[in-house]
């Protein structure tokens, strides 16, 4: 995977952590920049753990998935960025009006990165040293965005957080059929 290709896919799978992070800002107006970073770190983490999980999973099953990997791409992909379009026009988190515990706060993480999980599949067919560089990428994309996210959901409100779901979504989209059109001309 090129570097291009694994930072679309960080922003697409940060775009979920992105809309919950504005929301948080947005429900604690006055929010102290340690709760901010806060809330950056335990996203971004769980954007890396995740995958990894998945990638080990699907390394177990190694030789089931050499050669599927890019339908698999394909179709986990494409699923999870139409699940995201989706629930972006839905407009229903069931965040909004809860008070940010740390216990609420992981909950959040855990529910933003289950896309990630499957996602790892994706990675198997590369070396373990590239894809765990690939998910700290990833893990540190998801802190960028969502550090800011918290900072412009205090500043603006939700508006943007269904738009950043949406163009999420469309990314992954995107590079779920880009790794398969590729896969399909190297076959031709």
């Amino acid at each position: 995977m090129t570097f291009v290709q694994v930072l679309l896919i960080g922003i697409g799978l940060s775009m979920d952590a992105a809309a919950v992070s504005m929301t948080n800002g947005l429900a604690e107006c006055k929010m102290r920049n340690k709760k901010t970073l806060l809330i950056a770190l335990v996203f971004g983490v769980f954007q890396g753990v995740m995958p990894m999980i998945g990638y080990f999973a699907g390394y177990i099953f190694a030789g089931f998935f050499t050669g599927i990997t890019p339908y698999l791409a394909l179709v986990l992909l494409v699923f999870i960025g139409v699940k995201m379009i989706v629930e972006a026009f839905k407009n229903d988190t069931g965040l909004n009006n809860v008070c940010l515990t740390k216990k609420v706060l992981l909950i959040q993480a855990v529910a933003t990165s289950i896309d990630a999980l499957a996602v790892g599949l994706v990675f198997v067919s590369l070396p373990i040293s590239v894809a765990m560089l690939d998910f700290l990428f990833i893990a540190f994309i998801t802190f960028i965005i969502s550090a800011i996210s918290v900072l412009i959901g205090k500043k603006f409100g939700n508006l943007f957080s269904n738009k950043a779901q949406i163009a999420g979504g469309i990314i992954l989209i995107i590079i779920g059929l880009k790794i398969f059109i590729d896969y399909m001309l190297t076959i031709l």
